[in-house]
């Protein structure tokens, strides 16, 4: 079945009210003095944004912000998938599914919608205007926690396949992602060659360079050098998601401190924030990303993705 039901978010009173206990009865570690954010989340900045976040933080406008969006959910191939489903206003838009990654959400996307769908709003051509989709990739969000192996990247472009044709039906459609999300896109149009009209990629990753290969100019080997040294720097966190990712679940799913350490860390290191988080993702905002996770239980789901991807058989190739 595949039908489609309008989604409000309206998390329970009392989901918020045992955050607020949790925060306040937070066991912080010790760290060495003078560390900041060298070996990792920092103590005091850490510190700082769970007081804010349980005394001063508002879900509920958040949650308000979220819902202005048009959402929606449906039960495609076993699993119920949440999505924004936005119109275009234009003569004829095109429809355009977006796809975040982690240790984002569909949130990802709050403010390129309007500027996708609507936009000589902002002094743009109309004829320009996109009917917009976003997805919450299962094991995030609103959408339903996979209960068996084998919920990959490739089955999620699947899904999303279905999605924009069985469930909206376009016949046509262009696709974007980032992170995972790139990975996805790019299943997405190799497998669909007739439907994707186009796709546009970013954060893609590099796990597959290698300096040594003989066509390299001396500039892409010292390219591809330094993607290797910055992986071995910040790429820990995908080894344990794609080896053990149970191992790490308990922790993180029973501490918000724990879920905004890890999160946050990566919003630092892969913006161009100049070592302030905060400069690049407002205090609220990146407290919204951190309560998409935290409201929903969804931090050991969605870091699964990374072992099922890591396990699976080869998929397509280019």
């Amino acid at each position: 079945m595949r039908t489609v039901q309008p989604f409000t978010v309206d998390i329970p009173q009392p989901v918020l009210d045992d955050l607020r206990e949790r925060l306040a009865r937070t066991r912080w570690p010790d760290a060495v003095d003078g560390a900041a954010w060298d070996y990792g989340t920092d103590l005091d900045y850490l510190r700082s944004l769970a007081e804010y976040w349980r005394d001063w933080y508002d879900w509920r406008s958040a949650e308000a912000r979220v819902n202005e969006f048009a959402q929606f959910r449906a039960s495609i191939d076993g699993l119920g998938v949440h999505f924004v489903h936005e119109r275009g206003r234009g003569p004829d838009p095109l429809p355009i599914v977006l796809t975040h990654g982690w240790p984002d959400s569909f949130y990802r996307y709050r403010k390129v919608i309007p500027l996708l769908t609507d936009p000589a709003r902002f002094g743009g051509d109309p004829a320009d205007a996109f009917d917009v989709v976003v997805p919450s990739i299962p094991g995030f969000g609103f959408s339903d926690r996979p209960r068996e192996r084998g919920v990959t990247s490739v089955r999620v472009a699947a899904l999303w396949a279905r999605l924009m044709t069985d469930v909206l039906g376009y016949e046509r459609y262009g696709a974007a992602g980032g992170d995972l999300g790139s990975t996805i896109t790019q299943y997405l149009a190799l497998s669909q060659p007739g439907s994707v009209a186009g796709i546009h990629l970013t954060d893609i990753g590099f796990y597959f360079l290698n300096a040594g290969q003989p066509d390299l100019s001396e500039a892409e080997r010292q390219y591809v050098s330094s993607i290797q040294q910055w992986w071995m720097q910040e790429g820990a966190y995908a080894m344990l998601h794609s080896t053990r990712p149970q191992t790490l679940a308990y922790g993180l799913a029973d501490s918000p401190a724990g879920v905004a350490a890890w999160l946050v860390e990566k919003f630092r290191a892969w913006s161009d924030c100049e070592g302030d988080v905060e400069r690049r993702f407002p205090r609220d905002d990146l407290l919204t990303h951190i309560m998409l996770y935290w409201v929903t239980g969804t931090i050991a789901s969605a870091i699964r993705l990374y072992y099922e991807d890591g396990h699976a058989p080869p998929a397509l190739q280019p």
